[in-house]
């Protein structure tokens, strides 16, 4: 899977067997995903592209990097907020935009109920959405930040499965996905196994 880094950090897989464990309160379960998100933002950002400036120390003139070009941050609603903390923290110069699907009850494919993003073009886009299952979602929401200029898109997510990453990477061959697991695959229902059951509902108490 050429698009898609794993981040292999046992800090990493720490927080995410916190996260798994059906144990796990809401509470401690935001605190979890925060700290794991750091993890995988640091590692989207790894190879972000930086230009050479000068720089005025306390000391001495001397000579710094700064990320070259803006990234703009779009949590998937509502699961993706989860992430976006971290996000803002980092990047305290980061641009944020929202995309918020839900699935149609009669052609079962996502839609779009609210969009509002920056400009787009000539950024570096990190889409935040914790669980890629069957990919339907973060397919959809590629195509619509495509179609609003997007040209360097990044998934972050928590866990994949295997069907996900084969959709996502085949509608969008130059998509990257950074992930801590990818699971062994879909249940009947569509749920990633083993998981972490839904992300939304554990992160806000919510069933």
């Amino acid at each position: 899977m050429e698009n898609v880094r794993v981040v292999r950090h046992p800090l990493a897989a720490h927080l995410l067997t916190e996260l798994r464990d059906v144990g796990t309160e809401p509470e401690r379960f935001r605190h979890l995903a925060r700290r794991l998100s750091t993890v995988l933002v640091l590692e989207a950002t790894r190879d972000l592209a930086t230009t050479t400036e000068p720089v005025q120390t306390p000391l001495v003139q001397s000579q710094g990097r700064r990320l070259d070009r803006p990234v703009v941050a779009v949590p998937i609603l509502r699961a993706g907020l989860g992430l976006l903390e971290t996000v803002t923290d980092l990047l305290p110069d980061v641009r944020v935009g929202y995309a918020g699907l839900e699935r149609d009850e009669e052609t079962l494919q996502p839609t779009s109920y609210y969009l509002k993003v920056p400009e787009l073009r000539d950024t570096s886009v990190l889409l935040l959405d914790p669980m890629l299952a069957t990919g339907g979602s973060a397919t959809f929401a590629v195509g619509l930040l495509k179609e609003h200029g997007a040209t360097d898109i990044q998934l972050l997510c928590v866990v994949a499965a295997p069907e996900g990453i084969r959709r996502l990477t085949t509608d969008h061959a130059d998509i990257r996905v950074v992930t801590a697991a990818v699971d062994d695959g879909l249940n009947d229902v569509g749920y990633i196994v083993p998981g972490l059951g839904d992300f939304g509902d554990r992160l806000f108490g919510t069933s």
